[in-house]
């Protein structure tokens, strides 16, 4: 069952599919469906590719192909008009709420370590995450690697979904940038003049840092792991 936008959406790209042979753009997208911003067209785009409504074309700009077309309102009202009629149901049926979009694609920024510190570079690649696992603010992904905090159930190759903050508390896992050049992901701990970074892997001993040596970057809000 699609949402009500996601409903729109498919049947606009659809529409717009037959007519020019040109998938819209993103533009196009939001002010159709009167979003507000652009994020709003990734989500419902990443919910209808999740659904095998629609599949992104590789390597073309603005290339999406509709793989399958729900029923159209007015066509969903006439079948149920001429369709037999079926026991009566006592009592208030209440309506269902539709369910909302599940799935929201965030930057995924490269490779952080969870070792030797390694540089973190900058991406241009999107991942798709379930909302559930992601709170308010702004988030990035980093994949892991590495094997330092594999005692917090951090292992190498996994997804470490990252809200966007430059503060932290004594005992949170966050992304530390170290002399503006490299990235770790480690827990966050005050020692008293210095900072100390611990792993969660008794191979590897905590490493400790001036303050202006290091740059919080974000704290750990949830984990993705491919199998």
């Amino acid at each position: 069952m699609l949402t009500r936008k996601q409903h729109e959406l498919i049947c606009f790209i659809n529409d717009r599919l037959a007519e020019t042979g040109v998938s819209p753009s993103f533009e196009e997208m939001k002010e159709a469906l009167d979003l507000k911003s652009k994020s709003g067209v990734h989500r419902l785009i990443s919910a209808l590719e999740e659904r095998k409504f629609i599949r992104r074309l590789p390597n073309r700009a603005r290339a999406l192909e509709v793989l399958r077309v729900p029923e159209r309102p007015e066509t969903a009202k006439k079948s149920a008009a001429t369709a037999p009629a079926g026991p009566a149901l006592a009592g208030n049926v209440r309506k269902l709420p539709e369910p909302a979009n599940d799935v929201i694609e965030i930057p995924l920024h490269g490779r952080i370590a969870a070792g030797v510190p390694i540089e973190a570079f900058e991406g241009h690649s999107m991942l798709a995450v379930p909302a559930a696992l992601l709170g308010g603010g702004e988030h990035y992904a980093l994949e892991v690697s590495g094997d330092s905090m594999v005692e917090a159930g951090i292992l190498d190759g996994d997804y470490a979904l990252i809200r966007r903050t430059d503060v932290a508390r004594d005992g949170e896992i966050v992304v530390a940038l170290i002399e503006d050049s490299e990235a770790t992901l480690k827990y966050f701990r005050r020692e008293g003049a210095m900072i100390r970074l611990d792993p969660a892997n008794r191979a590897y001993d905590p490493q400790r840092y001036a303050p202006d040596q290091v740059r919080v970057q974000g704290k750990l809000a949830g984990l993705l792991r491919r199998y």
